[in-house]
């Protein structure tokens, strides 16, 4: 499994957030995939690209 992985404070300044609104939507469940191995916490490359397409809205109005 050789896929490029980044973790929560290259994601956050990836998407300009911060890392502990990172953290929070791993709490809810609700930002991209990610993997825990022990205390570290890696997101693959591919898992953002994909949570972040399917973050596209064409209208504010959508859910």
């Amino acid at each position: 499994m050789d896929a490029p992985m980044i973790d929560t404070r290259e994601l956050a300044a990836k998407i300009r957030t911060q890392p502990n609104t990172i953290e929070g939507w791993r709490l809810q469940g609700v930002g991209p995939r990610f993997i825990k191995c022990g205390r570290l916490v890696r997101y693959r490359i591919e898992d953002v690209e994909a949570w972040l397409e399917e973050q596209t809205r064409t209208s504010t109005s959508e859910v």
